[in-house]
Formats: C-alpha cells, structure tokens, sequence
C-alpha cells in the first residue's frame, strides 16, 4: 500500500500502551462538579438523583464495554475496572480512557431529563479520567476499600456540615465548628443536635455504588415467537460493602480473591 510523504509525522506519537497481565482501573472524576452542582441546585449533602444518573452512566459504559467486570461510584466519581486479560484497544491507555469518558459523559447528557425532568440542563457536564495498572489481587482490593472509606469519610463530614447549615449557620460556621472533630464527634453531634443515626441513612450515600454483573432469568421470545426463559448476564446495582470478604467470596466469578 502506497505511502504519503507525511506519514513520517506517526513516529512523534507516544507509545501508551499499558502493562499486560495487570488489572486495569479507570477512574472518572467530575470536572468543576462544586460549581456544576450548584448551578443544577443539587440537594445537600446528597441528591438522589444525581447519584442514579450517575449510576445509570456506569450501567451504560459496562453494557457498552464487556471487558469491564465491576464499577464503583461515589459522589462525582466513577471508578472501572478491566479484567487483567482485557486486549482492549491493545491496552492504548489514551483511547480506553477517551471511549469511557465519552460514553460516561454523553450518556450523562442523553438521560439528564429522565432523572431531572424539571431542570434544564444549564451548560454541558464534563469529567477527566485517568488510567491505573494494579498487579495484584490485594491491590486492586485496597485500591477499592480506599474510594469506599472515602466515601463514608466524606459523607459523614457532608451530612455534619450541611445539618449545620441547613440549622442557620453560616457555611464558615460549619466549618469551624466541625475542625479537628473525629468520626466519634460527628456521629455525636448528629444524634444529639438532629436526631440522626448516621447508620440509618441510605447504604447508597454511605457505601457508593457497586456494578457487577450476575445471572439472570430473562423471558425472551423464540423464532416460533413462543415465550421462553433464557438466562443472561445483566448488570446489577448493589450498596454493599467492598471492604471486607463478605463481597469478594458471594462473588467468586471476579476472581479478585486474597
């Protein structure tokens, strides 16, 4: 096949491709999502809503990509996780990266009405994201229990701080008052000042979101146009915990055993 002159310019591109035998973890994070929150007037410290249309955008990109074995989201983040085989791309960090924000965020886009049909949408959403190779087992597992610690430190400052505000205090006020406290002082001061049992509030706002996929009776019809059951693998939403082994055990098919 006949060259142009130009194709010398290809040597310039950067060799991106990943480790094999590594799992591959793909993190989505909201690009200026304080601001994008506010101007959507997003309840505080959690809106549903927002958390299921983010949830939904993961469904998405895991029906979209089947090298994906399991997604986590917490907050405005996202989470993707690749089978250490996954060839995808040959493994070119730059285009895995790319198609899942992409996918994530146009999907953001397209399902905003369905979860916020009395908004309009004020400028459009954008995410980063990054790659992340983690040789072992026991990587990827802390690699996962660190975003879901996160995830309950950073909401139970948020439910702290916006029960305070929402109280009449001023937003320097919360912070202030909620300065060196430890977890201890927090749930104290939710139950004694708002009557809140912090471990009775939604799994999904404490825990995050886990996207497996698992095995499911599906009715289907044949060529005749006759019902029947087939199975197939969907994906499921669940607000468990990832910490400990309770998760890694019911779910041996990930093969993320320690």
């Amino acid at each position: 096949m006949a060259k142009s002159k130009y194709e010398y310019v290809k040597q310039f591109e950067k060799d991106d491709s990943l480790i094999p035998n590594t799992w591959l973890v793909i993190r989505l994070d909201g690009h200026g999502f304080h601001k994008f929150s506010d101007r959507h007037q997003f309840e505080k410290p959690n809106d549903h809503r927002a958390l299921d249309l983010m949830n939904k955008c993961a469904e998405a990109v895991m029906i979209e990509i089947h090298d994906i074995i399991l997604a986590y989201g917490q907050s405005d983040e996202y989470s993707f996780i690749l089978k250490k085989e996954s060839n995808l791309f040959n493994r070119r960090s730059a285009k895995i990266v790319s198609t899942i924000v992409s996918l994530f965020t146009s999907n953001y886009v397209f399902h905003w009405k369905t979860y916020f049909p009395d908004k309009e949408l004020q400028y459009p959403p954008s995410f980063d994201g990054r790659a992340v190779q983690y040789p072992s087992n026991n990587n990827l597992r802390d690699y996962l229990s660190w975003r879901q610690a996160d995830c309950h430190i950073n909401n139970l400052y948020n439910t702290c701080f916006w029960a305070l505000v929402h109280s009449g205090k001023t937003e320097n006020e919360a912070e202030n008052a909620l300065r060196g406290t430890i977890s201890s002082d927090k749930n104290e001061l939710l139950h004694s000042s708002f009557d809140i049992n912090y471990n009775n509030l939604p799994e999904m706002y404490r825990k995050g979101s886990v996207l497996i996929r698992k095995e499911a009776n599906l009715m289907t019809l044949n060529q005749k146009g006759v019902e029947v059951i087939r199975k197939k693998k969907v994906v499921t939403t669940s607000h468990v915990d990832i910490i400990h082994d309770k998760f890694w055990k019911e779910n041996p098919e990930l093969n993320v055993s320690v």
